[in-house]
């Protein structure tokens, strides 16, 4: 395993800086893996521009932030109009296909995947989208075990959010069933 260097962007209130926390702290207790995390958002707590660095290595970190993310999560069209060409050339981007219109393109394997909308339609709620989101980059992504994500889940959410994050989870994951599966 390389250093996974991700970058989540989206809008105050996706629970983007969540899904970062939940995935650093899976790759810490459940993998036994060094991880970072920081988060930063703008001045409107919803609405406006969120972002949150993780990375992740087996060997020590000594800088918490992402500058050239090998991966790049954008779920708003503001995020990746931002952050698009801050990728790794070769690297992995993820989008959602209705959020966000590519306009201009990355120098990166791009995932383009229907999370918002397959969300809405299967649960009938678009609550879950970062979990979602969470379950199509361990789908794509050899970063960390689906068990850790779930057990993560187990300890920071409560029990009443459990089913909804799980099947927002496994929505994500299945999403990538059929994609190409990618290693740093």
């Amino acid at each position: 395993m390389k250093r996974y260097r991700l970058l989540f962007a989206g809008s105050g209130g996706q629970g983007i800086i969540t899904a970062a926390i939940l995935l650093a702290k899976a790759a810490v207790i459940y993998e036994g893996l060094n991880a970072v995390q920081s988060q930063s958002y703008g001045a409107e707590a919803r609405g406006g521009l969120s972002r949150s660095d993780v990375i992740i290595s087996k060997e020590e970190i000594y800088f918490p932030k992402v500058t050239q993310p090998n991966i790049l999560i954008c779920l708003t069209q503001r995020a990746y109009n931002k952050f698009f060409n801050t990728i790794r050339p070769g690297g992995i981007l993820i989008v959602d296909d209705f959020l966000v219109k590519q306009e201009t393109s990355a120098d990166a394997i791009i995932y383009s995947l229907p999370l918002y909308e397959t969300l809405r339609r299967e649960l009938n709620t678009t609550l879950g989208l970062n979990i979602c989101t969470l379950g199509a980059l361990i789908g794509l992504t050899n970063i960390i075990s689906p068990r850790s994500i779930k057990e993560a889940l187990k300890d920071n959410f409560p029990e009443h959010y459990l089913d909804l994050n799980f099947k927002a989870f496994e929505i994500g994951m299945k999403l990538t069933e059929n994609k190409r599966k990618f290693s740093l």
